[in-house]
């Protein structure tokens, strides 16, 4: 596509007009398990209907998000819940339409207790994903993942406990979430199989993963990085008084009206450009929002746009 000089601030540099890959599906790890680079989470899942769930998780996967995450703790918090809400309200749509288990990969997480707050120990662990697998209604899932890092379990004994559940068969992959590099090498270095996902949080509002070492190690491992909130919470869809987040906005709206798409499908777009691929977890609740953001995927920035973007977070130029 060639390239232009871009007056102003940027004195003049050529800018590559070439757009960047397409966003493929991707695999977790070297697993060769592979799945779309959207996902649909289950986070707000609970509270619903089965039948309202069970028409989200279908066009969900019609759309291409066949990585479907959970976590036993989703759904809890209300004064009306349980804890496990949405793995029991997946498990009775999967229960009333059981070929939809074949077409998803089913990825879930534990180790957060109520009270405690974290708790990895081999008893607790195991005995959570064993209530896991009896909510969702299943043998076993394709992922099961850390949620939130126990400082006082060793992780030589996490790695034990990992061990065993995909001994036992009652997962594939294992993967953690929200856990800094150095506690991902530390549990994987007593890991004779290797870990296949990370979970950070990951939004042109949360730029974290690039600056924590995250991604540096996904592309030193091969760790597939699955982006929670890659909306930002919503404050990437919508007017935000926050300065940052309008100045995100605008940026994302100019590229979005280029393209006849809304900021959302740019904002996801943006997320899943960069070189180790992540794979983004979309939540929303409404049907025909899991269809429009599915047109994230035929999003293409060129790097100058994405790098655009990127400086408008960041609140400053790059050096």
């Amino acid at each position: 596509m060639g390239s232009e000089v871009v007056a102003g601030p940027e004195y003049g540099r050529r800018v590559d007009l070439d757009p960047l890959p397409e966003p493929g599906r991707r695999e977790l790890g070297s697993s060769g398990v592979v799945v779309g680079p959207i996902s649909y989470g289950c986070w707000r899942l609970a509270g619903t209907g089965p039948g309202e769930a069970q028409a989200k998780i279908e066009t969900a996967l019609e759309c291409g998000m066949d990585l479907v995450d959970t976590a036993d703790i989703y759904g809890f918090g209300g004064p009306d819940t349980d804890f496990g809400d949405a793995e029991s309200l997946l498990g009775r749509v999967l229960a009333a339409s059981p070929g939809l288990r074949d077409r998803m990969v089913l990825a879930t997480k534990g180790g957060i207790r109520p009270g405690v707050p974290y708790d990895q120990s081999d008893d607790h662990l195991t005995a959570a994903c064993e209530a896991s697998l009896r909510r969702l209604g299943v043998d076993h899932v394709d992922l099961y993942q850390v949620h939130r890092p126990d400082v006082l379990t060793h992780p030589a004994d996490l790695a034990a406990t990992l061990t065993g559940l995909v001994e036992r068969g009652l997962t594939r992959l294992v993967g953690v979430s929200n856990q800094t590099p150095a506690q991902t090498r530390a549990l994987q270095a007593h890991l004779d199989l290797e870990l296949a996902t990370t979970q950070p949080e990951w939004s042109a509002l949360c730029l974290d993963p690039l600056v924590d070492g995250t991604f540096d190690l996904c592309a030193e491992t091969g760790l597939t990085p699955l982006a929670w909130s890659p909306l930002a919470g919503g404050r990437l869809v919508g007017p935000d008084p926050d300065e940052r987040a309008a100045r995100v906005g605008a940026v994302l709206d100019e590229l979005a009206a280029a393209r006849g798409v809304d900021r959302a499908a740019v904002a996801l777009a943006w997320a899943m450009a960069h070189p180790v691929a992540p794979v983004v977890i979309i939540g929303t609740q409404q049907v025909e929002r899991i269809r429009s953001l599915a047109a994230a995927v035929d999003v293409r920035l060129d790097r100058s746009e994405w790098y655009r973007v990127l400086v408008a977070s960041r609140g400053e130029p790059l050096p």
